[in-house]
């Protein structure tokens, strides 16, 4: 397919973005060319807006960013099978090299010469884009767009809390950004007795409860030790999903987690993070994991299944959506944290 495009491009090293018309990408043999319907904001694609340290040391200006997507097969190359033109798609956003150990072992996830679609390639972020046919999960027809668009920040939500079992058990997420509440949600569906979401942000706090949360703990009003002290008759949770990439919440964490438990860390912090090795990990026989991406495609499966089955309603977790030209008031929405996700629709 020839001709332009809107697309939303980071055109500079510094603050913000700015539409643009440029070229729709061409497909090699082993790609597809995608009408992307609906674009989910993720909290990296707001680094790259703001342009902050950790972006600036990652990404190259002029590029279309953006990775969550749902959208229709328009184009294939001449060696694709797994899909056909009309087809409802979202993509897997790791590009990996298919050679290294991991990849060969079924740890594609975790390959070490991973690169991310919207952060080292072009992103989604416009009216179509280019993916190679292998990254593409096929949606239930009856999925809608704007719920489809955002399974892949939810698979990093069922890959965290799912990196062990939770049934009957106390878990705390920490951090309720929109990928922590929907790990509320998956815990509460997954057979969690209790789950405990801390955060000190009230409005993410309500939308956690929304989804599941058996109690809110809002930290600002709240010591987190002790309301989960008093919820297990002083014996701690047993697994710890930690969001939020804070300090204090790490450590916070370690500290609510009972002896032999688990805690499962997604969140990034930006600096390295001090905490007690001897009584809080090693005294206490915990299990830490770092949790990147979700499982190719176990992950994405068990994501498509719940909320196709209604096992976990992901609906109230969509607060805003825009068109594209509307980027703005979507970025700074998420920069407020005054939303669950926000998608824009090209």
């Amino acid at each position: 397919m020839n001709g332009k495009m809107k697309a939303l491009v980071k055109h500079h090293k510094g603050y913000g973005a700015q539409l643009e018309m440029v070229a729709i990408p061409q497909i090699s043999e082993n790609e597809v060319l995608i009408k992307v319907k609906a674009t989910s904001i993720c909290g990296t694609d707001v680094h790259i807006y703001k342009w902050d340290e950790w972006s600036a040391s990652r990404v190259n200006p002029p590029y279309i960013f953006g990775h969550e997507f749902s959208g229709e097969v328009v184009e294939i190359g001449e060696r694709v099978t797994n899909v056909k033109v009309g087809d409802s798609v979202s993509a897997e956003t790791h590009l990996v090299c298919g050679k290294c150990p991991q990849c060969l072992t079924g740890k594609a996830h975790i390959c070490k010469d991973t690169k991310i679609i919207g952060v080292d390639t072009g992103g989604c972020f416009a009216e179509f884009v280019a993916l190679p046919s292998t990254n593409l999960w096929k949606n239930p027809k009856d999925m809608p767009y704007d719920i489809a668009s955002i399974q892949e920040p939810m698979g990093n939500a069922v890959h965290t809390v799912l990196a062990g079992d939770v049934i009957g058990k106390a878990v705390a997420v920490i951090g309720c950004g929109p990928i922590g509440i929907m790990a509320v949600g998956i815990a509460k569906a997954a057979g969690a007795a209790q789950v405990i979401a801390v955060d000190i942000n009230e409005y993410r706090l309500q939308l956690a409860k929304q989804l599941g949360a058996t109690t809110i703990v809002n930290s600002k009003c709240q010591d987190p030790l002790r309301v989960v002290n008093d919820l297990t008759d002083g014996h701690g949770v047993e697994v710890v999903c930690e969001m939020s990439g804070h300090p204090v919440a790490i450590n916070q964490g370690f500290k609510m987690v009972t002896n032999g438990g688990r805690v499962s860390i997604l969140s990034l912090p930006t600096k390295p993070v001090e905490f007690d090795v001897t009584n809080d990990i090693v005294f206490k026989g915990i299990t830490i994991q770092g949790i990147t991406g979700r499982k190719m495609f176990e992950t994405w499966k068990q994501v498509s299944a719940l909320i196709h089955s209604g096992q976990v309603n992901v609906k109230p977790l969509i607060t805003h959506r825009f068109p594209l030209e509307q980027y703005e008031k979507g970025f700074d929405l998420m920069m407020d944290g005054n939303c669950g996700k926000v998608v824009l629709h090209p």
